[in-house]
């Protein structure tokens, strides 16, 4: 049995789950997501508790059991808590700055200003021009934008200029000696 998928889901207080044509939809104070429940996994919603179970120990039901379980999980913490990914900028000249909460300008060493949208359910925040605040309900889709973030200019290993995420280690590597 997998010790993931058998913990039960607690529901705060606060938090509808429903289960309606093989989809789990869950309702908070931060939002709705919903996410379709695989074929041979059963969800049973209790008054404070979800329980996921599988109908066989076949190999594709045991792997679809914990990752549900912890689907719907990140969907309860994600609608009450919300989730958030913090970046820094380094770099001489390297800045964000926020247009409203869903746009970013970043100044990141090119000819040009990079602008990032938001898809829905994102918003940015841009406490100093050094770094960046992603926040969301849906934790996938805080870490692909913020990820994406990241790509428009990776932390090189020379100076450690670049985009990274916060608490990051970059390995730096020497620089070309000098020959005499």
């Amino acid at each position: 049995m997998s010790r993931i998928g058998k913990e039960p889901v607690p529901i705060p207080s606060g938090v509808d789950i429903k289960l309606v044509d093989g989809t789990v939809t869950v309702n908070g104070p931060k939002g709705e997501l919903s996410e379709r429940v695989p074929e041979g996994i059963n969800v049973d919603i209790n008054d404070d508790e979800v329980v996921v179970t599988r109908a066989s120990d076949h190999r594709d039901h045991r792997a679809l059991h914990g990752l549900t379980r912890s689907l719907i999980a990140n969907m309860v913490i994600g609608v009450t808590d919300g989730y958030s990914k913090s970046l820094e900028i380094v770099g001489v000249g390297y800045r964000a700055q926020a247009n409203g909460p869903n746009a970013l300008t970043i100044q990141a060493g090119f000819s040009h200003p990079v602008d990032v949208q938001a898809p829905e359910g994102v918003t940015f925040e841009v406490p100093t021009p050094t770094r960046i605040t992603v926040s969301g309900a849906n934790k996938q889709v805080v870490g692909q934008v913020a990820a994406n973030i990241r790509a428009i200019r990776k932390p090189e290993p020379y100076k450690g200029k670049g985009i990274r995420y916060a608490g990051e280690q970059v390995r730096r590597k020497a620089g070309k000696a000098a020959g005499i």
